[in-house]
């Protein structure tokens, strides 16, 4: 099944710490009120997850400067969207185990808990975004019903 991409942004510095690449995935079934990025919803948006968007992710990864890798949407956690994210992630820590990576769902972890997307997490930050609760002093969050769920540092992970 071919996966949409809407941006991969390759010097990002809002969506988790240092300077990081961004990969902004299509489709959404949440449809959050207030969405930053609904255009996005829309699982045909933008252009297609291929093998050669993959090796220019990794190329810009490279560099010692680079802290890691974020996923954003859309919603990777989408089963469509896992599929096409599972052998990515898995390439990203065979090739730059030292990176971290941080996922963006607006589902509860407590949904998505047993994706195997998540062995190859660093952090996720879960739930959907509340315009009630924005709040824009948040660092890597927009509302203040998101958490941030940390798995240990990319050293400390076991079964890698």
């Amino acid at each position: 099944m071919a996966v949409n991409y809407g941006a991969v942004k390759k010097t990002d510095i809002a969506n988790g710490p240092g300077v990081r690449v961004s990969l902004f995935v299509s489709g959404c079934r949440n449809h959050c009120p207030g969405c930053f990025n609904p255009e996005t919803w829309d699982f045909s948006y933008g252009s297609q997850f291929t093998k050669e968007t993959e090796d220019e992710i990794i190329k810009a990864l490279r560099p010692s400067w680079i802290q890691g890798f974020s996923i954003l949407g859309g919603e990777p956690m989408e089963p469509e969207n896992q599929e096409a994210l599972l052998p990515f992630l898995k390439r990203i820590r065979k090739e730059m185990p030292e990176k971290d990576i941080w996922l963006y769902t607006g589902y509860r972890f407590e949904a998505v808990s047993g994706s195997p997307l998540l062995h190859y997490v660093d952090v996720v930050v879960d739930g959907p975004f509340l315009e009630e609760e924005k709040d824009i002093s948040l660092a890597f969050r927009g509302s203040r019903n998101q958490r941030i769920i940390r798995f240990g540092g990319v050293h400390e992970k076991a079964g890698r």
